[in-house]
């Protein structure tokens, strides 16, 4: 699952990882996501961080908060590559963070470490 308010993001990303033959659902902010979520059971999530109404640190609390989808892998989507934008992905529990732009090889690694490699 692909969670960004940029169709832009959510295009590239999608683009890429079907190419790759990831089935790919994507979402344009924490809202819809959630909705999705539990019909889709992804077995990955990037999620940006600056999104309106709800943000990628509140979206990724909620998916970790709840029992289903606790061990679902959430990768963080950034422009921001501060410290404390790290670190506040952690705690709320994402397992990786990823500054845009992205490469597809970013995208492909992420899903190699938490899915395929679990």
């Amino acid at each position: 699952m692909v969670i960004d308010d940029s169709k832009t993001i959510r295009r590239t990303a999608e683009t890429l990882l079907k190419k790759e033959g990831c089935e790919v659902v994507t979402a344009v902010d924490g809202f819809e996501a959630l909705a999705k979520i539990s019909d889709n059971q992804p077995d990955i999530i990037f999620v940006d961080i600056m999104m309106p109404r709800l943000d990628g640190y509140q979206t990724c609390a909620l998916i970790k908060n709840h029992q289903v989808f606790r061990s679902t892998p959430v990768v963080m989507l950034s422009s921001k590559d501060g410290l404390f934008d790290k670190a506040r992905g952690r705690i709320v529990g994402s397992e990786q963070y990823l500054t845009k732009p992205f490469t597809r090889d970013e995208l492909l690694d992420a899903i190699r470490r938490h899915v395929i490699n679990k």
